[in-house]
């Protein structure tokens, strides 16, 4: 149970970080900014509660770790149900947050952070074009993810890389779709937005999860066959324990 709350608490607080640095305060900070944020509220969470789930945070990631052989399914569904809760939760609050200023804040018009393409994209990028990008983008994140974890890195090198990761796929992304690579991040604002954000939110389900799968597929051919022991040589190696062991004993 605690690795499902971990998985909600850290995508609450992925969301919650990066979408609400975009709503209540993206003027100031500008896309450079919310970049920033996003990286950093993931790195957080990878220090946070990595040791606890392995901080996936995000449905691609846990498809991505999925089709690795890194979790199982039923611990894949529940983390996907978490995250989609801590993302719906967090994206309410920044409403309601943005909804107390001075003239309130229509969702449906501004968008809440939501992505889109084509007229709501916001340089006006084709549906072709988002879709391209957020299989691309996605591929980057979650190799990074599977690769960091294959490796056995410490927490904060694995945390940094993929934190400094999130944040260029961002500087990337947001002028095209407002950077998604994240369904449950896509999900939560969609649901308050509406419209246009509903009609739109399929894009940013599949192509993050075809992404992922294509990163998987990747990892697969990149990383190297664990070692496999023969039963002869097995039978050896412990013939020859037994000896040095024998050995020591007199």
């Amino acid at each position: 149970m605690r690795k499902y709350i971990a998985e909600a608490v850290g995508t609450f607080v992925l969301v919650f970080g990066g979408v609400g640095s975009a709503v209540l305060a993206g003027q100031h900070i500008g896309f450079v900014g919310v970049s920033f944020a996003f990286g950093l509220s993931l790195l957080a969470m990878v220090y946070t509660i990595g040791p606890i789930s392995g901080c996936h945070i995000n449905p691609a990631v846990t498809l991505g770790a999925f089709l690795a052989k890194k979790i199982e399914v039923k611990d894949a569904a529940i983390y996907v149900f978490a995250q989609v809760f801590g993302a719906i939760v967090a994206s309410g609050l920044i409403l309601f947050i943005a909804n107390s200023a001075p003239g309130g804040y229509l969702a449906s018009a501004r968008g809440l952070g939501a992505n889109g393409f084509g007229l709501r994209s916001p340089s006006g990028y084709s549906m072709a074009a988002c879709f391209l990008a957020e299989v691309i983008l996605t591929m980057f994140l979650v190799l990074t993810v599977l690769g960091s974890t294959d490796i056995k890195a410490p927490v904060g090198f694995a945390g940094l890389a993929i934190g400094l990761v999130l944040v260029l796929i961002h500087l990337v992304g947001i002028p095209i779709t407002n950077t998604s690579v994240n369904p449950a991040r896509s999900i939560g604002p969609a649901i308050f937005v509406g419209g246009w954000a509903l009609e739109q939110l399929w894009l940013f389900i599949v192509a993050p999860l075809v992404g992922a799968a294509v990163a998987a597929g990747i990892y697969g051919a990149m990383r190297l066959p664990d070692a496999v022991i023969s039963t002869p040589a097995g039978e050896r190696a412990l013939a020859s324990e037994q000896a040095e062991r024998a050995k020591a004993g007199h």
